[in-house]
């Protein structure tokens, strides 16, 4: 084997140390994550008719609503001490595990859909702006900070690949395993930006984009699982699904059902 093949041999899911606290390289890419969206967004803001004041703040509104409904996400669907955490719910964000700060850990991706949307919802009432465009702003920023997400997945030494023989293997849990989490990273993050920045051309009514992004993001989760380890405590779930993929699977339902009443809608106002 290789260097790449053992890589999780030699490399540290610790950047460095504040004192006695650790900082994971995890943590750096999902602070990273957030700064890139951000900025693409920023970037992308004045071609959606969106103002800086209003970006700036949307985004505290949208990633608190991203980090809330990603633990509760993960708590409610994957954890396995949910019971525990709805009977003692001031756990559920306690970065400290016997006197030792061990931060924030379990975030679901699809729940972080959830609580974004919601967050989305209220801020587009409050604030009197149109929901569909600011969401289709952030199908061009999410992917490209989504990358760095999965990349500090595959630091963190977490979620990993089915077992497997290909040459770029990682050898993890006494197997060589396909690193999923970077091939997530791949098909979910740079394929999807790429997609998504490309068919704003065509665009033709507001949402389109929203929708697009979250009908890809369904496909690509559904082939990355096939090669992404079914989460232990779960295995999987029903017809030889992941609880990944059925989730992403209603995604794709619901993305379908989007783009097809905001594109009726669309034609209608324009006859």
């Amino acid at each position: 084997m290789n260097s790449w093949n053992l890589i999780y041999s030699w490399l540290d899911p610790v950047a460095f140390y504040v004192g006695s606290i650790a900082v994971h390289w995890y943590g750096i890419m999902y602070v990273g994550a957030l700064l890139v969206a951000f900025f693409v967004a920023k970037h992308f803001a004045r071609e959606f008719g969106v103002s800086a004041s209003v970006l700036e703040s949307y985004f505290i509104w949208a990633e608190v609503g991203v980090v809330l409904g990603a633990r509760l996400g993960y708590v409610l669907i994957y954890d396995t001490q949910t019971a525990f955490y709805l009977t003692h719910p001031w756990q559920i964000f306690n970065p400290f595990a016997n006197g030792e700060f061990v931060g924030i850990r379990g975030m679901s991706y699809h729940g972080a859909v959830v609580g974004f949307v919601v967050a989305s919802v209220l801020f587009c009432k409050f604030k009197k702006q149109n929901f569909w465009q600011l969401l289709d702003l952030c199908a061009i920023a999410i992917p490209l900070g989504y990358t760095l997400g999965r990349v500090g997945n595959f630091l963190n030494q977490e979620l990993w690949g089915r077992e497997t023989d290909v040459a770029w293997g990682v050898f993890v849990a006494d197997a060589l395993r396909h690193p999923s989490q970077l091939y997530e990273a791949f098909l979910e993050g740079l394929v999807i930006f790429a997609l998504v920045l490309v068919w704003r051309k065509w665009a033709s009514f507001k949402g389109e984009l929203i929708a697009v992004y979250l009908f890809a993001y369904g496909v690509a989760r559904c082939v990355c699982e096939a090669f992404r380890e079914p989460d232990f405590q779960m295995g999987f779930v029903a017809f030889g699904l992941s609880m990944g993929q059925i989730l992403s699977i209603l995604m794709l339902v619901c993305a379908s059902v989007i783009y097809w009443r905001l594109s009726r809608k669309s034609k209608f106002e324009k006859q």
